[in-house]
């Protein structure tokens, strides 16, 4: 009994000083540990914001798009932190990076079709075939970009309604911009009789077209004859006008080419 407590007490010295330093060293790994957060999450801020800002200036990216890559970089940078924190302890970093990559992996081929979605928003993004308020049309797809998101684009359709669209169908079809040039031409086709006076019928849809003032003096309007049948002449009426005012003007020239050539006795077939 004296003998081990003998022991004990000799022993004692020993377990403090064994205590003392891996107080010492966890210490120092711990205040190492809340150096690199603190520094880490300040860098990867600053980083961030910096990435973002310069992002910003570059023509033709987006604001959507600058956003995705500062949170993507900063994020990233948390996790390298958080990695290197694991570290001071005495962790095995490289089986942890191993584990984020098979987890990475993983998670993209669960949400590949989502991940393909981001794809497309990015090109479309960069891109830009098509800008907020401007008309498009596709195979499938009609109305007005309301706002380009990274995994799905909103419009409006012509006749109201809310359409949400997945980037990736958007990004694997042709689309045709109806809003992106700033004049557009229009075609009318207008059959008369074939006992009509043609070149009277030439001249007076020539000169309706000529006195509206939305209409383009250049090119040139003109009217020619495009197809001939036992019946009737089909004359093709083409000029060019604004993209903004392209739907009005052709309503409004429909109703005076037809009022022009009734005036005239030209039958229309």
């Amino acid at each position: 009994m004296m003998e081990t407590t003998a022991e004990s007490i000799a022993a004692t010295p020993t377990a403090l000083a064994q205590l003392g330093t891996l107080a010492i060293h966890y210490g120092l790994s711990l205040a190492g540990a809340l150096v690199l957060l603190v520094g880490g999450w300040i860098l990867s801020g600053f980083v961030s914001r910096w990435a973002y800002k310069g992002l910003s200036r570059i023509h033709g990216i987006d604001e959507t798009l600058a956003r995705f890559f500062e949170n993507v970089l900063h994020y990233g940078l948390l996790i390298l932190v958080f990695v290197m924190v694991l570290g001071q302890f005495g962790v095995q970093t490289a089986s942890i990076v191993a584990a984020l990559g098979a987890a990475g992996l993983a998670i993209g081929l669960a949400l590949q079709g989502t991940l393909q979605n981001i794809a497309a928003g990015i090109m479309l993004l960069v891109l830009r075939p098509f800008r907020v308020g401007e008309y498009i049309e596709t195979s499938s797809i009609k109305g007005k970009i309301i706002e380009v998101g990274l995994f799905a684009t909103e419009l409006r359709t012509a006749d109201g309604l809310y359409l949400l669209a997945p980037n990736s169908t958007l990004w694997n079809t042709p689309i045709v911009n109806h809003s992106r040039e700033p004049e557009r031409r229009q075609e009318l086709s207008i059959a008369v009789s074939n006992d009509a006076d043609v070149d009277l019928a030439k001249r007076t849809l020539l000169d309706i077209i000529a006195s509206d003032t939305r209409v383009r003096r250049e090119p040139l309007p003109r009217v020619y004859s495009d197809d001939l049948s036992a019946e009737k002449t089909t004359l093709k009426v083409e000029y060019w006008a604004a993209t903004g005012e392209w739907t009005e003007t052709r309503h409004d020239l429909i109703d005076r080419l037809k009022s022009g050539l009734k005036d005239r006795e030209i039958a229309i077939k």
